[in-house]
Formats: structure tokens, C-alpha cells, sequence
């Protein structure tokens, strides 16, 4: 019987097909199906006017048909600026001046380039990708290029920003706070100031962030330990343990 059955499956050429697996009688392939690249000049044709091609726009390097977005992306909308080309710079900026509708985001800080990359993240969940913009990101093999491996360094630098801010919120939520040019202000602390449900108030300090001259207010949870730290400061005239300071105008 297991015989009868071994000879059935060798006669009959079966095919399955499991993301860039190809998986044929046993066989197995990493081929991919080749990946559309494009020039800046057929990107260009797909701008979305009258003979145009279709409705397409970049963003670091990765090419989008936005025509479902047609009223918003197409003649008229709001970004029809931004298609037929790599506008990435925009994404952020906001600049849509013939300058600013540029692929060049060597500008960017990490924090921008973090958001650059949530950008590319909601097209790529939303819009059909077509291929590679070869050029700045992607070589005319549709190798990543050198520059965009800086944007992913950049990117990488971006979301250990964010979570160290996010851990040092959790660590110092931030106080709530009230201002008056004329009279002053008020800060104090709740057990859910900053946004940060906790099962503690604390009293609000001054921090002060090396290398910068900014200060904000924040909560913190151990009003002896929050002494000894050189970047808290109380608030003038307000005593250690208040949950609640008068800010002078």
C-alpha cells in the first residue's frame, strides 16, 4: 500500500507555494520573484496628469501606487505634489517648495528620521507597493545603497532615543502644570500626571538634562533620594515633601 502510494505522488507534480519558499516534489527554491525598478524618470510618468501612466509616489525609495487615494494624491489634492517622485523630506518637513520635495533627508535628526520610517510603515500597510526607485536608496541592481544604510543607523539611533525618553517617563512622569504671564504658574503631582498611571504621586522637581540648558518638571517618588541627584532642583519656596509649588512669573 505505502508503495501504491509513493508511485501516485511521484506521477502527479504538485506545487505549493509558501511566501519565497517554492516547494516542488521535494525541491526546494529561494528564487523571488524579480522586484520592479524604476528610474526617476518613469517614476516621473506616474504623476497622475492627464496621460500619465498611473498614480505613484516614493518614499525612501520604495515605490507606492496611491491611486486608491486618488482625491487626495491625484490633480487637486492636497499631496499630488508629493507623486511621481521621492518627496521623503516632506514626509517630515512639510516643506512642499520645489526644495523641500526631495529624496535628501541627511538633515533629519534621529527622532525625525523615526518618524520618516512611521511614514513608510502606514504606506506600506496601506498602499499596494510596486518596487525600487533606484538612485539615492537603491542601486541600479536594487542593492541598498550606502546612504540608506545611514538612514537605518539614524533609524536604529531614533528608537533608542524613544525608549530611553519612554523609560525615563515612566521613571519621572511629568508634572501638571498651570501658567499665567501675569501671575505665575503651579505645579503639582497626581498619581496620574504626565499621562502616567502609578500608584504614587511624588512632589515635583526641576530636571535638568546634561548638555542641555532646557529644564522641565517632573514627578518624582522618593523626595530624599530626588536631594542627592545633581539634576533635580526644588522649587524655590517650596518644601520638600509638598506635592504641590508656586512657579514666580
Amino acid at each position: 500500500m505505502l508503495g501504491y502510494v509513493g508511485v501516485a505522488l511521484l506521477s502527479v507534480a504538485v506545487l505549493f507555494v509558501s511566501h519565497d519558499w517554492i516547494v516542488t516534489l521535494g525541491t526546494f527554491s529561494t528564487t523571488k520573484p524579480p522586484v520592479k525598478l524604476m528610474s526617476s524618470h518613469e517614476l516621473s510618468l506616474y504623476d497622475g496628469r492627464k496621460g500619465s501612466r498611473g498614480l505613484y509616489l516614493a518614499i525612501l525609495g520604495q515605490v507606492f501606487d496611491v491611486h486608491k487615494g486618488h482625491k487626495h494624491y491625484g490633480p487637486g489634492g492636497t499631496y499630488h505634489c508629493m507623486t511621481g517622485k521621492d518627496a521623503s523630506l516632506a514626509f517630515v518637513t512639510g516643506d512642499f517648495t520645489e526644495i523641500g520635495l526631495t529624496d535628501d533627508v541627511s538633515s533629519l535628526a534621529p527622532l525625525q528620521m523615526l518618524a520618516l520610517y512611521d511614514w513608510l510603515a502606514f504606506y506600506q500597510k496601506h498602499y499596494q507597493p510596486v518596487g525600487l526607485l533606484t538612485g539615492r536608496f537603491y542601486s541600479e541592481t536594487g542593492a541598498p545603497t550606502d546612504t540608506l544604510l545611514q538612514t537605518e543607523a539614524s533609524l536604529a539611533e531614533g528608537q533608542r532615543i524613544k525608549a530611553q525618553s519612554q523609560a525615563e517617563k515612566l521613571h519621572f512622569p511629568p508634572c501638571n502644570s498651570q501658567w499665567s504671564a501675569a501671575e505665575g504658574g503651579r505645579v503639582w503631582c497626581t498619581n496620574r500626571s504626565g499621562g502616567v498611571d502609578r500608584s504614587w504621586a511624588g512632589v515635583p522637581r526641576k530636571l535638568y538634562s546634561p548638555g542641555s540648558t532646557g529644564v522641565r518638571c517632573v514627578c518624582v517618588k522618593d523626595p530624599s533620594a530626588a536631594d542627592e541627584d545633581p539634576n533635580l532642583q526644588k522649587y524655590d519656596g517650596c518644601s520638600q515633601h509638598a506635592k504641590s509649588c508656586l512657579v514666580e512669573p
